[in-house]
């Protein structure tokens, strides 16, 4: 029966519960019309009412947050009936908390009878009045269950941010907690890892979870810095030290006093500065250019490079001894192609940041477009991606990118599906957990992709990746 029907059976004392000021509540339309009749509707209420164009970007919200109540129309289905079924079973079944509404148009009532089969709590007949989508959702929620998890929901074993990085990768998790033990323990720390991994962020997040956090955090660039400079941008210098130097300069250590100082490319600075740097790090103390007086230096060194040093050291270009005193504490950064699952996430990260810059409006990826982007092998990490998508909501003036959007090399460079192979005699249930595992790093942790794949349907997969135990 529809909600009419449902209403007159309702008792009066429940038909006087109200919306909640905490419920969330998820609109899933190809336009915007019925949006905006929500917040219309219910302009006094402050409860947080979010629209998606996409049930597939809807379904991904699930696995960080949960939602009193998910309406889908008609025309979000429509786009891909199939795929939007097995969504509705599977969040039917792991979000039994959330109430699914489904308002259809009259020609496409169909549909839900299709969406009542796979989870949805009723359906409502587009346009619908003011009065009757108000008492649909009142309705819902007072059916609703007392308690039941959300099981799409990311733990925070399974967290996809820390601080000002983003990732969710087990590797990801592993660097986050290493972060953490580094921060803890006063120490010289070597990040290494290839260039735009994010070194700078990862030296920053020390610092902030540290004690010297409200102490001064000065970043400096070796690479950038002319040789002959380097010395005075460090230790400082004294009026006269050299030409030019019309007057006294605090360097990077003392201006740092009880803070950080993060140096960046440290792989680049020569013979001497290296035993500047060695000296300051075993006696805490230094001079200044043209001073013979000691300087103490209550200061935290965090160096990073992209280079091999034990290499560099091997072939005499960096001193063995301030290799060990800056390799205390070792973090090594994975590249994006390690991170998987990690490039959608970084992607719409950097959407929503740019479109905040740009004031644009751009909510959707094509899916020829999301191909591309994950199937492509990042050479220059995070940072290529920032710079990617920066480029993208420059030049897209629609609400979705599209493959034009993208630059040649990366519409150009997908990778060819690598070949898997097995021993006769290999358990099929190896098999099978082994081809899940390699479907999912080769999708980049794409969920529909891997499932369209491996021809199994999404409620399949996600029931043999509870059954294998795959995060």
């Amino acid at each position: 029966m529809n909600i009419q029907e449902q209403i007159s059976d309702i008792p009066k004392k429940t038909q006087r519960k109200r919306l909640k000021k905490t419920s969330k509540i998820l609109v899933v339309d190809r336009g915007k019309d019925l949006f905006e009749q929500f917040n219309r509707v219910f302009a006094e209420k402050q409860f947080n009412l979010l629209l998606d164009r996409s049930l597939d970007h809807a379904f991904e919200r699930f696995e960080v947050e949960t939602y009193e109540i998910l309406v889908i129309s008609s025309s979000a289905l429509k786009e891909d009936e199939q795929s939007g079924i097995e969504i509705l079973e599977v969040i039917s079944e792991k979000c039994a908390a959330t109430q699914i509404l489904f308002l259809a148009y009259p020609k496409e009532i169909s549909l839900a009878f299709s969406a009542l089969k796979s989870g949805s709590y009723q359906y409502g007949v587009l346009p619908i009045a003011d009065d009757e989508l108000k008492l649909l959702l009142e309705t819902a929620l007072d059916q609703q269950p007392d308690y039941a998890p959300n099981l799409l929901l990311k733990t925070e074993r399974q967290q996809t941010s820390f601080e000002d990085m983003i990732g969710g990768a087990s590797c990801m998790r592993d660097i986050y907690r290493q972060i953490r033990q580094a921060a803890m323990a006063d120490m010289p720390v070597l990040i290494t890892g290839e260039t735009g991994t994010g070194k700078d962020l990862v030296a920053r997040a020390i610092h902030q979870l540290s004690d010297r956090k409200e102490k001064p955090f000065i970043p400096i660039h070796l690479g950038a810095l002319p040789r002959d400079l380097v010395a005075s941008e460090l230790f400082g210098h004294e009026k006269g030290a050299f030409t030019g130097a019309c007057k006294r300069y605090k360097g990077t250590f003392e201006r740092a006093n009880s803070g950080t100082v993060f140096l960046d490319e440290v792989g680049t600075i020569d013979e001497k500065d290296q035993i500047s740097l060695l000296r300051l790090l075993e006696t805490k103390q230094f001079r200044r250019l043209g001073n013979s007086s000691l300087v103490k230096a209550n200061v935290r060194i965090i160096a990073a490079t992209n280079e091999d040093l034990a290499q560099a050291v091997e072939s005499g270009r960096f001193r063995e001894d301030l290799y060990y005193r800056l390799d205390v504490f070792h973090i090594d950064l994975p590249s994006v192609k390690e991170r998987t699952g990690d490039v959608s996430l970084l992607v719409k990260h950097f959407l929503n940041l740019f479109n905040e810059d740009y004031h644009r409006n751009i909510i959707g990826i094509s899916p020829e477009c999301i191909t591309c982007l994950e199937s492509y092998d990042w050479p220059g990490n995070v940072r290529e991606i920032k710079n990617v998508i920066h480029r993208a909501v420059v030049i897209c003036h629609g609400e979705t990118f599209l493959p034009k959007h993208l630059p040649d090399r990366i519409v150009k460079g997908r990778q060819k599906r690598p070949n898997v192979s097995f021993s006769v005699g290999t358990p099929l249930r190896e098999i099978e957990h082994e081809m899940i595992i390699k479907t999912l790093r080769w999708s980049n942790n794409n969920r529909k992709k891997t499932a369209e794949l491996l021809g199994i349907s999404r409620k399949a997969l996600y029931n043999k990746l509870k059954k294998y135990e795959i995060k």
